[in-house]
């Protein structure tokens, strides 16, 4: 029942940079993070379509389904009722961030990308945003 609990009360509020409740929250396009991680995705095309024809189904092709699967699972974690497997998709998501910023330094370090500052910042400010996300579900069940 606790669990049941803390599930509901963490689909209540988007959690904000500092781990702060700001609003009620409906479905998961209302949660900070997943708007965030889907403008990412939109960045990782605009900037994979001056990619080299010969990277499609290299580096384009990693860096698109990386980018992708992080608001999927945030989606699909959201969905979840169990407290576990909700913590699941979201640690995957995690990981898939991780994944892509190595990516982004791929392509700097292979000069596809002159600049990734930005979507390295974009980066690490979703895996923050999942992390405490993460951490204050952990906390609830507690």
């Amino acid at each position: 029942m606790m669990e049941d609990r803390s599930i509901v009360a963490s689909q209540r509020c988007s959690i904000g940079e500092q781990g702060e409740r700001m609003t009620k929250i409906r479905n998961f396009e209302d949660l900070e993070v997943w708007k965030i991680s889907h403008q990412l995705v939109l960045e990782v095309y605009r900037v994979t379509k001056g990619f080299s024809n010969q990277e499609l189904f290299g580096l384009t092709s990693q860096m698109r389904r990386a980018s992708a699967s992080v608001p999927a699972n945030i989606a699909e974690g959201f969905g979840r009722q169990n407290l576990k497997e909700k913590i699941n998709f979201y640690n995957i998501a995690q990981g898939s961030i991780s994944e892509l910023r190595y990516y982004f330094i791929l392509a700097r370090d292979l000069e596809y990308i002159l600049s990734v500052e930005k979507q390295l910042d974009m980066c690490d400010h979703i895996a923050r945003m999942l992390h405490i996300m993460m951490e204050k579900m952990r906390n609830a069940r507690t």
